[in-house]
């Protein structure tokens, strides 16, 4: 087998060497040239979206980022843009055709004949407590109309108003926030009881670290549900953004458009009673980050209160062994190895003790005078600052 191998190396060396021959005696070859693949053109940023038209049905999109197509097809501005892809803050854009929403963890686009979700923005429990929201609605919208339907063909004078689309779209939207933000601050506010009502009888280091988790979340929590409460307030507090929320007048050639001297009842009295639900959980939020700030300012008094406790026992413990040092530093000349002629006496023994017992108890009567005068000295500070600024208080106030 090893010959075979060495044979075998021997033949294609001596082939090469006889095309390295022939490659010097013919005639040079052209050049070839190697094809570099053209580079592959970047593909636009494509969003992917839910789509609900106005009969319910469901479908996914992929739609193009650039500003030209959605401001062109969705009536947006540049901003808009922006703020879909960018912005975290809630608020609610309205323009000719198109209400721009997006409220804590949900970014929808509505029209009056479909509503958009950004699937790539919003969390996947708002998008699907959204599209059974709406879904829901559309039904009861759906039974209502063929209700109406049949009262019709008994009496042609019978007319009952029914919610549009863009009314539909809207309530699901607050419907499921409002519905989200509830489920946050229960998540948030039944262990933060449970370590309210645990640090009562005990003051743990572990569970202050878990309040101290908690109270970011519930502030968090108070914080978004603000800002939902804040974009509704900007709508509800216009009569012309009120107007502009009836988008399927403003689309049909033969009606009105809404303006502020018109009836806004629907769209207010919509706005305002979820205005009042998202205010109950803001008030609910703010109540809960006070509990739990007072109960860690409370835990932070009573540690800092033993731990001073702790510092003036050790103090104490110092002042006492300053005392017996100096005693011994006293009876330490009488047990040397040197001839101090006090031996001799008979009173020798008992005055060295009783002399450095005195120097003992006066050292630490010494320190303990220091002490207490350091205390006092600060409790007076205290009370002199707290007086100057109760009279620095009133006399603002006056």
């Amino acid at each position: 087998m090893a010959m075979r191998l060495i044979r075998h190396s021997y033949r294609i060396c001596f082939t090469a060497h006889q095309l390295t021959i022939r490659s010097i005696t013919t005639k040079a070859s052209a050049p070839t040239t190697v094809s570099t693949p053209s580079a592959i053109p970047c593909q636009p940023k494509r969003l992917r979206c839910t789509e609900v038209d106005e009969n319910g049905d469901v479908t996914v999109r992929y739609i193009s980022a650039k500003k030209t197509e959605l401001t062109t097809r969705y009536g947006l501005v540049p901003r808009d843009i922006r703020k879909i892809e960018l912005s975290t803050l809630s608020h609610i854009g309205i323009r000719p055709s198109t209400v721009l929403i997006h409220l804590f963890h949900l970014k929808v686009l509505v029209q009056r004949d479909r509503a958009l979700i950004f699937d790539d923005a919003t969390s996947p429990t708002s998008r699907e407590a959204f599209l059974r929201d709406i879904g829901e609605a559309i039904k009861q919208r759906n039974a209502a109309l063929a209700e109406v339907a049949c009262e019709r063909k008994e009496d042609e004078t019978y007319a009952q108003p029914q919610a549009t689309f863009e009314f539909l779209a809207l309530e699901a939207v607050l419907s499921s926030v409002v519905t989200e933000l509830e489920g946050e601050l229960a998540a948030v506010r039944l262990p933060a009881d449970r370590v309210l009502a645990s640090l009562e009888d005990d003051v743990d280091r572990r569970v202050l670290l878990n309040l101290f988790g908690l109270s970011g979340r519930a502030t968090w929590v108070a914080a978004q549900a603000e800002l939902v409460l804040g974009a509704v307030e900007d709508v509800l507090d216009w009569d012309d953004s009120l107007a502009a929320l009836y988008l399927t007048e403003k689309a049909d050639p033969n009606a009105l458009a809404k303006t502020v001297d018109d009836d806004l009842t629907a769209a207010e009295s919509l706005l305002g009673s979820y205005y009042n639900a998202l205010n109950e959980i803001v008030q609910e939020a703010q109540s809960l980050v006070s509990s739990i700030r007072n109960t860690q300012e409370s835990a932070s008094a009573i540690l800092d209160a033993n731990r001073n406790s702790l510092m003036l026992l050790d103090l104490k413990y110092r002042m006492g062994t300053l005392g017996l040092a100096s005693g011994s530093f006293f009876s330490a000349f009488y047990g040397m190895n040197i001839s101090n002629y006090i031996v001799d006496y008979n009173w020798a023994f008992p005055g060295v003790c009783g002399t450095s017992a005195v120097l003992a108890v006066i050292a630490t009567c010494y320190g303990s005078s220091v002490l207490r005068k350091l205390m006092r000295v600060r409790m007076e500070g205290h009370r002199e600052a707290r007086s100057l600024v109760s009279g620095k208080w009133s006399k603002t106030m006056k």
